[in-house]
């Protein structure tokens, strides 16, 4: 019995079924996850009785948490941006590169019901200062107004 000699032969593995699939499982993981648009601040808005107003596209907004951080959300940005410290220059800088210069904005102040006092009027005073006169503050719709229109 004559037994061939196979040393030229190698065993091959075909990876291209491999990656067909990896990549497959890559495209269904990016189209199937969704992104929600959150603030980078965890806020709890106070309640109010008020009708929420109208969306505008001029908006200056800045978020203050329950410990008194600030992040700055221009009209042009999509997320707003956390500041690194809470001194009254780093808050001038960031709303003055926010808006550019354009006056016309209106100014939400987005504080947490448990934000310090201190922080809420030192953001007030800075967009007084910069010329801003249109300030509002965001609240959300308290639970005996939605029930009761």
């Amino acid at each position: 019995m004559r037994f061939s000699d196979r040393d030229g032969d190698d065993a091959n593995i075909n990876l291209t079924p491999l990656i067909d699939v990896v990549f497959l499982l890559l495209i269904f993981f990016m189209v199937s996850t969704t992104f929600s648009k959150e603030s980078q601040l965890k806020i709890q808005l106070p309640q109010s009785s008020d009708q929420p107003s109208q969306a505008q596209d001029n908006l200056l907004e800045i978020q203050i948490s329950a410990k008194g951080t600030y992040a700055v959300k221009g009209p042009d940005d999509d997320t707003a941006k956390q500041l690194i410290n809470t001194t009254r220059e780093t808050l001038t800088r960031a709303m003055k590169q926010a808006t550019q210069g354009r006056k016309e904005l209106v100014t939400v102040i987005r504080a947490d019901r448990r934000t310090p006092h201190e922080s809420v009027i030192t953001a007030m005073d800075i967009t007084r200062r910069l010329g801003y006169t249109n300030i509002t503050f965001a609240t959300q719709q308290s639970l005996e107004n939605t029930e009761n229109p």
